[in-house]
C-alpha cells in the first residue's frame, strides 16, 4: 500500500525553502479549515436527518435490507434547541447497522455515530455537561479559563464548547497525539501545550500541567477565574452519558438490545451508558473493550490492575504501548469506579491488539464505507467478539467515537504504522480472518 502523506509530514521536513514553508503552511491551514468544515457539515446533516421529511417512510437513505436507520426520537427540547447555536446539535446521533459484521456474526451489530456531533466526537457531550455544570455552580464564570489534559478529542470538544459559552480554554496533551487534534483545538482559539508522555505521578504529565494552569488562573483572577475540567474524575462525564447517550440508544434499539460494549479511557461512556441501559432493561449485558498497553482488562478479569508493559524492567521512559488514542489507562478513575461499585454490572472484557484495530478500520472502510478512528476500531473488534460469544440472533451496540479524519497522520498513515512494525492485514475478503483468536473473558472484579 502507498504510504499516506500530508501537510503535517511536510512540515517536519528539515530541507525546506522559505517559499516552500509558506506554501506548506497555507496548505496546512486549508486542511484544518476543511476538517473543521466537515464537522459543520456533519452537524447540518444531522439536523436535516431529524426533520420531518427525513423521517418520511419514502425518504432516501433507507438500508439496503429495506429497514431504516434508527435515530433518537425528537423531543420538544431538542426541536427548540436546533437553531440556537452549535451546542444545540450535540447529541441525538443516529445508530447504524454495520452490515458486513452483522452478516458474518449472524447478529445485529450497531454503532452509535458520535462522529456526527458538531465537534466531531462523543466528547462533545462530556465537554458540554462539564462546562455547563461548572458555570451553574459558580466554579467557572464567563470570561474565565477552563483547562483540560487530554489525548485530543476532549480538547477539541472543550475548545468548541468554551468558545460558544464565552469561556477561555487551555488544553495540555501528549506530544505523540495526532497533530491534527492540536491543530483543531487551536483553530477554535484555544491555547495548546504539547508535553512529553510521562506517568501520571510526574508533575509534567499533561493532566497535571492542565490542573496547574487552572490553579494559576484561579489565584490570579479569583473564584471562577480558573477551572480544571478533570474529565477522568469529574462525574459530570458519567452523567452526560447516563442522561443522554444511554437513553438515546435504548430509544433507538429498544428491547431487542442484548449487549453494549466499549473501551474506556475515563470510563464515563461505559459507566453512564451502562447504567442507563440496565435501568431500562436489567438483562442487557455490559462488556469492556481494552487496547494493548492498558491494565483495565486485567483489573476486570483478574482483579489486579496490571499490564505486561508495566513489568519491572519493561516500562519505557517515554511510553509507547499502543497506536490507539483516547482509550486504555493504567489507573482506576472515579468514573470507572461506578462500574466496579455496582456488583455484576460488567459481564466480561475483550483484549484488542493494535493489529486487530488497524485491520478492522480498513475492513469497515472497504466493505461498509465507514471511516473510523482508532478507538472506534477497538470497539468494533470487541463488538464482534461479544456477538460471537452470545451467538446468532442477538443485538450488540457500541460507539463510533470519532471519524478517521483525526487520525490521518498516525492511525491512518501507512508510513507511521510501518515505523512501528504495523501493517494492515489483508481485508479484501468478506471474512473475519484478520482477527486474532481472543475471546470474551468473564469479569471477576466482583468476586
Amino acid at each position: 500500500m502507498t504510504p499516506l502523506s500530508g501537510p503535517a509530514d511536510r512540515l517536519l521536513s528539515p530541507a525546506m525553502s522559505s517559499s516552500t514553508v509558506s506554501s506548506t503552511m497555507a496548505t496546512a491551514t486549508a486542511t484544518i479549515v476543511a476538517v473543521a468544515a466537515c464537522g459543520v457539515l456533519c452537524a447540518a446533516y444531522q439536523r436535516a436527518w431529524r426533520r420531518a421529511e427525513a423521517r418520511d417512510e419514502n425518504a432516501p437513505g433507507g438500508r439496503k435490507d429495506g429497514g431504516r436507520w434508527a435515530r433518537a426520537p425528537e423531543t420538544a427540547e431538542s426541536a427548540s434547541r436546533e437553531h440556537e447555536d452549535v451546542l444545540g446539535v450535540i447529541g441525538n446521533t443516529p445508530v447504524m447497522r454495520v452490515e458486513s459484521l452483522s452478516a458474518l456474526t449472524g447478529c445485529e451489530i450497531y454503532v452509535k455515530c458520535e462522529f456526527l456531533n458538531p465537534g466531531g466526537s462523543v466528547k462533545d457531550r462530556v465537554a458540554l455537561r462539564i462546562v455547563k455544570d461548572a458555570l451553574a455552580s459558580g466554579a467557572l464564570r464567563r470570561g474565565g479559563l477552563c483547562t483540560e489534559g487530554t489525548a485530543g478529542s476532549t480538547g477539541v470538544s472543550l475548545a468548541m464548547v468554551c468558545k460558544a459559552l464565552g469561556v477561555e480554554c487551555f488544553v495540555a496533551m501528549p506530544d505523540d497525539a495526532a497533530q491534527e487534534k492540536s491543530s483543531l483545538v487551536e483553530a477554535y482559539g484555544a491555547r495548546v501545550a504539547r508535553v512529553r508522555p510521562v506517568s501520571i505521578a510526574n508533575r509534567g504529565h499533561f493532566v497535571n500541567v492542565a490542573r496547574r494552569e487552572a490553579e494559576n488562573a484561579r489565584s490570579e483572577r479569583g473564584e471562577g477565574g480558573g477551572y480544571f475540567a478533570d474529565q477522568f474524575e469529574n462525574l459530570a462525564n458519567y452523567r452526560a452519558h447516563k442522561d443522554g447517550t444511554g437513553p438515546e440508544i435504548f430509544a433507538q434499539l429498544g428491547e431487542k438490545l442484548d449487549a453494549f460494549v466499549c473501551a474506556c479511557g475515563t470510563g464515563g461512556t461505559l459507566a453512564g451508558v451502562g447504567a442507563a441501559l440496565r435501568e431500562r432493561k436489567p438483562s442487557i449485558r455490559l462488556f469492556l473493550a481494552d487496547p494493548q498497553g492498558s491494565g483495565l482488562f486485567n483489573r476486570v478479569c483478574r482483579g489486579v490492575m496490571y499490564t505486561k508493559e508495566e513489568a519491572e524492567g519493561k516500562r519505557l521512559k517515554n511510553p509507547f504501548d499502543t497506536v490507539t488514542e483516547g482509550v486504555g489507562i493504567n489507573r482506576i478513575t472515579e468514573n470507572f469506579k461506578v462500574l466496579l461499585g455496582r456488583s455484576g454490572m460488567l459481564e466480561g472484557a475483550v483484549k484488542v491488539s493494535d493489529a486487530e484495530a488497524v485491520a478492522m478500520s480498513r475492513f469497515v472502510a472497504k466493505h461498509d464505507g465507514l471511516f473510523i478512528g482508532s478507538s472506534s476500531a477497538v470497539n468494533l473488534v470487541s463488538a464482534v467478539r461479544v456477538a460471537q460469544s452470545l451467538g446468532p440472533g442477538h443485538c450488540v451496540c457500541t460507539i463510533a467515537c470519532d471519524s478517521g479524519l483525526r487520525h490521518m497522520t498516525k492511525f491512518w498513515s501507512d508510513e507511521y504504522l510501518a515505523a512501528h512494525d504495523l501493517t494492515s492485514r489483508d481485508v479484501a475478503d468478506v471474512s473475519l480472518s484478520f482477527l486474532d483468536d481472543n475471546a470474551v473473558t468473564p469479569a471477576r472484579c466482583y468476586d
